[in-house]
């Protein structure tokens, strides 16, 4: 659709041919070569200080089909006089039901029953057969209380009647009287005290390893770590290393630290879910993204504010 929206508005769009990300090289020199305008990427380019100068004098915006931006030297950019720009809120509340249903699933074992069934493993109901564990009444940990991570919240206590802790950089006072949350100054004390831990911040040198060997083993041994933000922001061979010795229950990803690559221990696990950074792949809400990353575009060339400056 967004591309659609750029060709109905006159402007030639060239499309990469190729079912795979460019290479760096390939990247600089079809940059170089075109002299675009505007460059409509993927979380997946890694937009850096040479693409960047591979761009000018032409390309007047970054365009970036996601919510993060952590792929783009954006300071770069801005020296260059180049407006970069992102997706947020038309994924909100998508990214915030993955997100659950990742919770759910790995508390009631969902995948692992579902693997038992495929195996020819059930040969009748059992008392004590893949037991999980309740989510309701229970305390979910937010880290990082932005658009996701408060919608996170939203269907926890509406849906679920769980208790709300979260930490964050800054205390949201709206926040807490909308959902009874409880603002926890330490990262240590969110991560000891809940049930349930949900990731939700930028990657940024201070989020690197955010979770690694040190904030696993704080965690009690019946809880249950969820990341769908980026996966650097957790050290996933602590992360493999924790969840094979029952530090800590459960885990369930929609990025990782190495990605495409996922470290080969945790395919070993049986208490962890894997998906592969779907978090946000609906049609509704990829074609919003797309829309959205149009616009920002369009208005750039036409000499107008972008909806999504990242400033």
């Amino acid at each position: 659709m967004g591309v659609e929206l750029l060709k109905s508005k006159g402007y030639e769009v060239v499309v990469n041919s190729e079912d795979r990300v460019l290479t760096k090289d390939e990247l600089i020199a079809e940059l170089k070569g075109h002299g675009y305008d505007a460059v409509l990427c993927l979380l997946t380019d890694t937009i850096d200080a040479d693409v960047i100068e591979s761009s000018q004098p032409t390309v007047r915006i970054f365009a970036n089909y996601a919510v993060g931006f952590d792929n783009i030297d954006v300071e770069t950019a801005k020296q260059k006089g180049i407006i970069v720009t992102n997706t947020p809120d038309v994924l909100t509340h998508t990214v915030a039901e993955h997100t659950f249903a990742l919770i759910l699933a790995i508390a009631h074992r969902v995948p692992e029953a579902d693997r038992f069934v495929r195996a020819g493993k059930y040969h009748g109901w059992k008392p004590m057969m893949l037991l999980g564990s309740d989510v309701s009444g229970k305390i979910l940990g937010i880290v990082g209380c932005g658009r996701i991570g408060s919608r996170v919240a939203h269907h926890a206590v509406k849906g679920f009647d769980m208790k709300v802790f979260y930490h964050d950089t800054q205390r949201h006072e709206e926040f807490e009287t909308e959902y009874g949350a409880v603002f926890i100054e330490t990262l240590d004390e969110l991560l000891k005290t809940a049930d349930i831990v949900s990731i939700h911040v930028p990657l940024m040198p201070t989020t690197h390893h955010l979770i690694g060997e040190t904030q696993l083993k704080m965690m009690k041994p019946t809880a249950y770590l969820i990341n769908t933000s980026r996966g650097p922001i957790i050290d996933e061979v602590a992360l493999a290393t924790a969840l094979h010795d029952k530090t800590i229950r459960g885990a369930a990803l929609d990025v990782f630290e190495f990605e495409p690559n996922i470290t080969p221990e945790l395919l070993e696990l049986d208490n962890i879910i894997l998906t592969p950074h779907i978090a946000s792949a609906t049609e509704e809400t990829r074609n919003k993204m797309a829309m959205l990353a149009a616009q920002n575009i369009i208005a750039v060339l036409e000499g107008q504010t972008p909806l999504n400056a990242i400033k």
